[in-house]
């Protein structure tokens, strides 16, 4: 499980990724988190690439994600997304979802390695 503290509108807010946050992600939103990070991932990079921005409709896609792991980290934020979103002012997705993408590559990273480590020590 990792843990990072993104800043966002002057404010330190938690975010969070472990093996649950693609199952909270599931439950709240009835969607697969692991094409959406990919989705995500690949429209950032060709953002890079093409100059052109982010697909607006992957906004929603940042949206849902950022608040997953906001709320694994700290389940005291609201329970509507909406909600969540109305506490911030306006801010660059392209500021934050490098944050996020790098948070969840790096716990993505870990499951891997710990699962190589158990398969060595299983004999397997």
């Amino acid at each position: 499980m990792l843990y990072k503290e993104i800043e966002i509108c002057g404010n330190k807010v938690p975010f969070r990724a472990s093996a649950t946050v693609p199952r909270l992600y599931r439950a709240k939103f009835e969607r697969d988190m692991f094409k959406d990070m990919q989705k995500l991932t690949q429209s950032f990079s060709g953002s890079k690439e093409d100059g052109e921005g982010i697909p607006i409709e992957d906004l929603e896609l940042f949206e849902n994600v950022a608040y997953i792991m906001a709320y694994h980290a700290d389940h005291t934020i609201p329970e509507d997304i909406n909600d969540w979103l109305d506490q911030f002012d306006m801010f660059s997705i392209y500021e934050i979802l490098p944050e996020i993408i790098d948070l969840w590559t790096s716990n993505a990273k870990t499951m891997v390695e710990s699962k190589k480590n158990l398969e060595k020590v299983s004999g397997k």
